[in-house]
């Protein structure tokens, strides 16, 4: 998942649920009604986003902060315990946006020295538009769980298989619909991924039956996300074979290519695995992409600045835009740098302000206490469960919290309807982590929509795996399939 904390880090027990008595259910929606109606408002009525220029839904946030602070004021919560909360998820969220700037200095950094175009090179040639969707699910799929992180997925193979899916025609939606999908399957799935340490941890059960639980659900809704792209594949308006070669021709005439670039690749990849932290891998990643660049890309560098070293700089930093002479390939090369991933950081910055300042007045347990408290039946407490993960995700912008605050207050109900601990643990799973990445001002939302340069709503639809995991969890609660109950003492 999200790189933001190791397991130890998250401090389980340490965890705190504010409650406020003082506070009203109707008190605790007011922000959130304000917040949506305002979002809806923007996606609807206002056309470019010219509400408020290019941070419209930044500032919306803000303003949600601001209605949220006014209701807390209200209810007896003091500024100073609002900014504390605030502040607090400011610092959770530190490490996630320095691997933001440091993913945004690889794109720049991989651009110039070949290694993206080396990978849409040798992919057009493996990959053919006939399989290109499921085999970006699977492909994704693998490294997440090997390394245990969508984050880590999508900043290298996804922004390689976006690169070459776009090549081949493929609307990008579709391609980054198929890479999360196969993240989020691989980091459920992973013993590595600190959700799925998370989760147990929170309901009381093991990693291992957590996982094993999962499977229930979790396998069913991978093989329907990878036939849905199978027919997709099969269906799709695509470039045809001559064009393929006319890239190749293009990219070839543009940059060195050799598989000697990919030893940069793989070696980041091999630093995760060996468990070194991310920070550290992505800034190598950046360094040997820079000493590549300057070995093996020589002419481009030249043709982008009078200075080499300047060009390394401009492309870590700022935009860079390689010109070759296939228009589609202009487009696909270009990259932000650092500045690129300037619109996703404040997103995240803002959404932890609302985040911070909600669970400081106590609305965030409000809210889940509510949905609590009309789970009669054993669906409806599944239901309410799935309910609070996809509330907290859109409220709390953080799926960390999406996790924390159900996993505390389900687990009793759960023990009281005589219902194993890996049903309430693979329910947040289903709901929580992976609906994190289905919400624009979540700290996954605006992570991969940054990366992989394709937005929430392009991409919504084809995050398959994602929206499909909580109707999977109710289907199975629903017909009592593999609802585990405890065993009698």
């Amino acid at each position: 998942m999200q790189e933001n904390k190791n397991l130890s880090e998250i401090e389980i027990n340490d965890q705190k649920i504010v409650e406020n008595k003082e506070l009203s259910l109707f008190e605790s929606l007011i922000p959130v009604i304000i917040l949506m109606g305002l979002l809806a408002y923007n996606i609807f009525f206002v056309e470019g986003q010219e509400w408020f220029g290019a941070y419209t839904n930044q500032y919306i946030l803000l303003i949600g902060g601001l209605v949220s602070a006014v209701v807390g004021f209200f209810n007896k919560v003091t500024i100073s315990r609002m900014a504390a909360e605030v502040w607090e998820n400011w610092k959770s969220v530190f490490v996630p946006i320095l691997i933001l700037f440091l993913v945004g200095a690889l794109a720049g950094s991989w651009l110039v020295s070949g290694i993206i175009p080396a990978m849409v090179y040798y992919g057009l040639q493996v990959l053919s538009p006939a399989v290109f969707l499921p085999a970006s699910v699977i492909i994704a799929a693998i490294i997440s769980i090997a390394t245990g992180s969508s984050w880590t997925t999508s900043a290298t193979v996804g922004i390689a298989l976006i690169g070459i899916g776009s090549a081949l025609g493929i609307p990008p939606g579709m391609i980054a619909g198929a890479v999360i999908s196969g993240a989020y399957f691989g980091d459920k799935m992973s013993p590595l991924s600190d959700t799925t340490n998370l989760a147990p941890a929170m309901a009381g059960t093991d990693l291992f039956t957590h996982i094993k639980y999962m499977a229930y659900t979790t396998v069913p809704t991978i093989v329907i996300t990878l036939i849905v792209f199978a027919v997709l594949s099969g269906t799709i308006d695509t470039s045809g074979s001559a064009d393929v070669s006319n890239l190749l021709v293009s990219i070839d005439n543009t940059f060195n290519i050799t598989p000697l670039l990919f030893i940069v690749p793989v070696a980041v990849i091999a630093m995760i695995l060996m468990k070194t932290k991310p920070l550290m891998a992505l800034g190598v990643g950046v360094i040997l992409a820079a000493i590549f660049a300057f070995i093996f890309q020589g002419d481009v560098l030249e043709s982008l600045s009078d200075s080499k070293f300047q060009t390394i700089v401009n492309s870590i930093l700022t935009d860079t835009q390689i010109e070759t002479d296939d228009e589609k390939l202009t487009e696909l090369f270009a990259a932000g740098g650092m500045n690129g991933m300037l619109w996703t950081i404040f997103l995240i910055v803002c959404a932890m302000v609302f985040g911070g300042i909600m669970d400081a007045i106590g609305a965030l347990a409000k809210i889940t206490k509510s949905l609590l408290s009309v789970a009669s039946s054993i669906f409806g407490l599944f239901a309410s469960t799935v309910v609070s993960c996809l509330g907290l995700n859109i409220v709390a912008s953080d799926q960390y919290l999406a996790l924390v605050i159900p996993g505390k207050m389900f687990k009793q109900a759960y023990e009281d309807k005589g219902l194993a601990p890996e049903n309430l643990s693979r329910t947040l799973e289903d709901s929580g982590t992976v609906t994190s990445v289905l919400i624009p001002w979540n700290t996954c939302g605006a992570y991969q929509s940054g990366v992989l340069g394709v937005g929430v709503g392009e991409y919504f639809l084809y995050a398959i795996f994602n929206w499909l995991s909580p109707f999977t969890t109710l289907l199975f609660a629903a017909l009592n399939l593999k609802i585990r109950m405890l065993r009698a003492k």
